[in-house]
């Protein structure tokens, strides 16, 4: 009899493990989820913005060459307006990461979709720099890379720390390396940063969503998981972005 009630504690105790590492995984699922959806209503909402944009900018080519542009456009592209343009981006990022523990779920989740807009504006330059046709063929590949490398980083068991941390050097390799071709413009040089570009940002994508998926078992609070998943959300969609106009600048066809 004593056996019988051990074998029941046994199995009790067993069902109860099961039933909490269910509710984990069904629990990381869902905020996996709600990273990736507000990572897609980023992308989707920049994508609407630039093509958008650029329908207003009404650009006009002859040979090859731009050759008139609406006032819309002359004011985002040609005048002082366009250094807001490329630049408010940058600092709407600085200002969400200086504000992350002030900042509740809602303000996030706004402010988020508010960079994704301004990105679009920001991006809408790739239609007048490269053809439709080869936008959308870039925008797929990068797609499909994205979501292997993600998948790569969520179901591995490797700890991608060392990595990422050396990706998040080739970064600022990267930014150097663009900010002296600012002024030797030499193709070379352009080619290689987008190669360079290519391969840190492949390996950021896999290092940010293991990065992502761990911070899930730190527990918290909905609202503290909720801004967890908009700001992951933040990390992918800049690796996505980044990653779509390196990998734009290789294999892109310009209109000129």
């Amino acid at each position: 009899m004593s056996d019988y009630d051990r074998f029941n504690a046994s199995r009790y105790g067993a069902g109860v493990a099961r039933s909490q590492v269910g509710a984990i995984d069904q629990g990381l699922r869902a905020y996996m989820l709600g990273v990736y959806n507000y990572m897609t209503l980023g992308l989707g909402l920049t994508g609407l913005v630039a093509l958008g944009a650029f329908m207003a900018a009404a650009p006009v080519y002859a040979g090859g060459h731009l050759i008139a542009l609406s006032s819309f456009g002359q004011a985002i592209y040609l005048s002082p307006l366009k250094w807001v343009v490329i630049f408010a981006p940058l600092l709407v990022v600085f200002a969400m990461s200086a504000g992350r523990d002030r900042m509740s779920a809602g303000t996030a989740r706004m402010v988020f979709l508010g960079f994704a807009a301004l990105m679009g504006l920001s991006l809408s330059t790739v239609f007048l720099l490269y053809t439709g046709v080869s936008i959308a063929r870039v925008f797929f590949i990068t797609a499909a890379s994205f979501g292997a490398l993600s998948l790569y980083g969520y179901t591995t068991r490797r700890d991608l720390s060392a990595m990422g941390s050396f990706m998040v050097m080739g970064v600022f390799g990267l930014i150097i390396a663009s900010v002296v071709n600012l002024f030797l413009h030499s193709t070379g040089l352009q080619f290689a940063i987008s190669v360079l570009g290519v391969g840190v940002f492949a390996g950021l994508t896999a290092w940010d969503t293991q990065a992502i998926k761990s911070a899930y078992y730190a527990g918290g609070t909905w609202e503290a998981s909720e801004k967890k998943s908009i700001f992951g959300a933040l990390t992918l969609y800049l690796d996505f972005i980044n990653m779509f106009q390196f990998l734009l600048m290789l294999l892109g066809d310009r209109r000129s």
